[in-house]
C-alpha cells in the first residue's frame, strides 16, 4: 500500500513537472483579454477603444479582431463595433448550458415542448443567417431535423421573420436588398415587398407565422425576444405538423408562446436592471407555473 501511494505521488509529481514545461502563447493571452473585456463590459467595442483599454499593439488587435470575426467568435455590426458572436453561444450550449442566455431560455423551451407537444427552438440572428443555439423536442412524436449550431438563411422559415422584426426598418431594407429568397415550397414568399410586409406585421403583433412556407406539411410560430443585450436579435419558435395547428390549436399555441415570451423578456429585463410594468399573467398559463 505504501509502495502504491509512493508511485502515485511520483506520477502526480511527474505530471506536475510536465505541466510546467510549456511556453505561454502571447497571442492566445491577448485574444482572451479582448474577449474578457467585452464579456465584463457587456457592450460592443470599437477597434481604438480596445487598443486604449488593453494597451496592445494596434496591428495585433486588428489581426485578432478580424480572425475572431472570421470564426464567428466576434461579430462586427453596421456601426463598426465588435460584439460577442454566435459561436460563443453554440459553445456555451455544448458546455452544459454555460451561456446565461441559454440557461435562462432552456427551461421555457422544455415547458413549451411539454405543453403543446411541438419541437421548440431558440435562435439568434447572425448577419443574414439564423443560428439555432438550443432546442427541446423530446415530447414531440416527430423529430424535426434541426440541430444546435445549424445555420439557415434568414428568409427560410419562421425564425427569420421574428428576428428581422427586431431591426429598424432601414436595416431590414438593407438585408432584404442583399438576399435572394429561395422557393422551398409553393407557399414560400419570394417577393421581397410581401416578405417585408410579413416582418412589419410581426413588429406590430409580436408573433410570426410559417404556414408551409419552408417545408410542406409543417407549420410554425415564433416570438421575438428582448434580450436587453445590445444588437442581439433572438427568438423562440415551435414547429409541428399542420394538423396540430387545426381546430383551435393555432390560437392556443400562439397564446402560450406569447405568454412564455413575455416571461422570458421579464427575466432578461430583471437581469439587465431594466424594470417595466409588472404583469402577473406572464407567470402562469391555465394555472400552470412557467417558472
Amino acid at each position: 500500500m505504501v509502495s502504491l501511494e509512493i508511485k502515485q505521488s511520483q506520477a502526480k509529481d511527474a505530471r506536475s513537472d510536465m505541466s510546467l514545461n510549456y511556453k505561454r502563447v502571447p497571442a492566445i493571452e491577448k485574444c482572451f483579454s479582448i474577449l474578457a473585456l467585452m464579456a465584463e463590459a457587456k457592450h460592443p467595442f470599437g477597434f481604438n477603444e480596445i487598443v486604449k483599454h488593453l494597451g496592445l499593439n494596434k496591428s495585433t488587435v486588428f489581426n485578432i479582431l478580424h480572425t475572431l470575426k472570421d470564426l464567428d467568435v466576434l461579430e462586427k455590426g453596421p456601426d463598426g463595433l465588435f460584439r460577442l458572436g454566435t459561436r460563443l453561444f453554440v459553445l456555451g450550449s455544448a458546455a452544459a448550458g454555460g451561456s446565461d442566455l441559454i440557461q435562462t431560455v432552456h427551461p421555457y423551451l422544455e415547458t413549451i415542448n411539454q405543453e403543446v407537444k411541438l419541437s421548440t427552438f431558440f435562435g439568434i440572428l447572425s448577419d443574414r443567417e439564423v443560428i439555432i443555439v438550443d432546442k427541446a423536442d423530446r415530447a414531440h412524436r416527430m423529430k424535426i431535423s434541426s440541430e444546435v449550431g445549424m445555420r439557415m438563411p434568414v428568409s427560410a422559415g419562421v425564425a427569420g421573420k421574428a428576428l428581422l422584426s427586431q431591426l429598424p426598418e432601414t436595416e431590414i431594407d438593407v438585408i432584404l436588398s442583399q438576399i435572394t429568397p429561395k422557393r422551398y415550397t409553393p407557399k414560400t414568399i419570394t417577393d421581397k415587398a410581401l416578405y417585408k410586409e410579413e416582418i412589419l406585421k410581426v413588429k406590430k403583433t409580436g408573433i410570426a407565422y410559417d404556414k408551409e412556407e419552408y417545408i410542406e406539411g409543417l407549420m410554425a410560430v415564433a416570438v421575438p425576444l428582448q434580450t436587453c443585450r445590445g444588437g442581439l436579435c433572438a427568438a423562440i419558435w415551435a414547429v409541428g405538423l399542420k394538423q396540430e395547428f387545426r381546430e383551435g390549436g393555432m390560437s392556443r399555441i400562439v397564446k402560450f408562446l406569447l405568454n412564455v415570451g413575455g416571461e422570458i423578456n421579464s427575466r432578461f429585463s430583471v437581469s439587465a436592471g431594466v424594470f417595466g410594468p409588472k404583469d402577473e399573467t406572464l407567470n402562469t398559463y391555465n394555472g400552470k407555473s412557467l417558472s
